[in-house]
């Protein structure tokens, strides 16, 4: 795997989620050159007297307090030992190292004060796999302090941390890494724990959920056409130019693309001139979710190569500025916004349900009666009423988790993002929609089984074939379910 370079070129989402799945991490001269300059920063304004917030000042409401000179070492160690407050289910690996790999490229860019030690010792634990137990819950959304604070402790030799597959202490899974535990100077432990990386990363590894979940959308939708003998004019270009959207005019390509060599796009093929809007409108349903899946990426680009300290080693200026950099609103309400796109596809494929399954009542009057059939057979006809439970719980997905703030800290710290849960929550409902959809081409997939046999396009070809290969073998029409959502999507064209 290519190793990834933290350097002066901004870090890219791609190389952000190859870091995720163990590419090596090294840190470039131009990164060690600002890294250097920032903490030049520190110690100058520490070495002037200035009262500057967390260095030489306590935090939150003690912001005003001074910190004696002989105290700023242990002021460090304590805010990493004291502001570890999570709980709950811990959060998965791929999510913990990607809060470090943001972490690590924060750093690189000289704002965040902390030393190259700290640095050092961030890539050392993300190459040797010493990945630190997170538990789930513990952040508001302006900085993910709480767990950005249980990776700091175990930077420091604290804290718990999994190594080669075991849970240990800190400390240990540093020393069988043959990882020398940091030593806090400085700014780093303020630096350490003042990241959103669990809210940037978790919204990168989404994002790429969120790709695959637009082009499923397509793929379902474009099997539904071709099983019900949808009017394809709704893919024409002239619509595309009459409505410039980008994401509209992707969704249309890519479903032209999945009916390439159907009978659906022959002269005179439509059963109906126009379709119910379920239909009409998946190119402006789905191109939605393509628009705001664009801007959950463009905010989730610019939070990863961001200087969100605060205060921020200013290395233009020489000063330490205070700040709110640490407060992600972009992008948590771009996630809130996605999500709700996401909710819109979902309730589009459980309204196309409903026709495929009057479709499929009206085929098997004149076929096989269903209780002669075996426990995986019409795997999508018995989902259709799971299909919108499962609808049901998406919807109450789309609620905003940017409005929710409460007051903290004796009034000082009076609004929050909500970042962590708003991309928390569209992780879920992307899970929820992924389920939705792999119903929707069962369903499909059983009215094409249950008709007399049409052309089709290459998508509907290759989703008949995926839940044919499902259905193989299942015991049940979960199994089926189960074994299709492991392959899908998958299509043979991109959009």
């Amino acid at each position: 795997m290519d190793r990834i370079t933290v350097d002066a070129q901004p870090l890219s989402i791609e190389e952000l989620l190859a870091a995720v799945d163990g590419a090596p991490v090294t840190i470039g001269n131009f990164a060690r050159t600002q890294i250097a300059a920032g903490r030049a920063v520190v110690d100058a304004a520490l070495a002037s007297g200035i009262s500057i917030y967390g260095l030489n000042t306590q935090v939150g409401h003690g912001k005003d307090t001074r910190v004696r000179h002989e105290e700023l070492e242990r002021q460090q160690q304590m805010l990493v030992a004291t502001h570890g407050g999570a709980f709950g289910p811990p959060l998965a690996k791929d999510i913990v190292r990607a809060a470090m790999m943001v972490r690590i490229n924060g750093m690189a860019k000289g704002g965040s004060g902390a030393s190259s030690a700290a640095a050092d010792t961030l890539v050392a634990m993300l190459n040797a796999g010493v990945h630190p137990v997170l538990p789930g819950t513990g952040s508001i959304g302006a900085a993910d302090v709480g767990h950005m604070a249980g990776i700091a402790q175990v930077a420091i030799g604290a804290g718990t941390a999994e190594y080669d597959g075991e849970i240990l202490p800190g400390g240990e899974a540093l020393r069988r890494a043959g990882i020398p535990p940091l030593r806090l100077e400085g700014k780093d432990g303020l630096a350490l724990i003042s990241s959103n990386g669990v809210s940037i990363g978790h919204g990168a590894i989404v994002l790429s959920r969120a790709a695959r979940a637009a082009d499923a959308a397509d793929q379902a939708a474009a099997i539904s056409l071709e099983a019900t003998g949808g009017n394809p004019s709704i893919v024409s270009a002239a619509v595309g130019r009459a409505k410039p959207y980008p994401g509209q005019i992707a969704a249309a390509a890519h479903l032209m693309e999945l009916l390439q060599g159907s009978r659906l796009l022959d002269a005179g093929t439509a059963y109906s001139v126009q379709d119910a809007l379920s239909f009409r409108v998946i190119p402006q349903v789905h191109g939605a979710l393509r628009e705001f899946l664009d801007a959950a990426r463009r905010a989730v680009d610019v939070e990863l190569n961001a200087a969100g300290d605060n205060p921020l080693a200013d290395v233009e200026s020489g000063t330490m500025v205070s700040n709110g950099n640490f407060h992600p609103m972009v992008m948590a309400v771009a996630f809130d916004a996605l999500r709700v796109a996401i909710v819109h596809t979902g309730q589009l494929s459980e309204r196309r349900m409903s026709h495929l399954w009057d479709a499929v009542m009206g085929a098997m009057q004149h076929g096989v009666p269903p209780l002669s059939m075996g426990p995986a057979s019409m795997p999508g006809t018995q989902l259709r009423y799971a299909a919108s439970a499962c609808f049901t719980a998406l919807k109450l997905l789309a609620a905003p988790a940017t409005l929710d703030s409460t007051v903290l800290d004796l009034g000082i710290e009076d609004h929050a993002t909500g970042a962590v849960v708003s991309v928390r929550k569209t992780d879920e409902a992307l899970g929820l929609l992924s389920d939705i959809l792999a119903i929707e081409v069962l369903l499909a997939v059983d009215l094409l089984d249950s008709s007399s046999p049409v052309r089709v396009g290459q998508g509907a070809v290759h989703a008949v074939g995926l839940a044919h290969e499902a259905a193989a073998g299942a015991e049940s029409a979960a199994h089926v379910h189960r074994n299709l959502r492991r392959k899908f999507p998958s299509t043979p064209v991109s959009g």
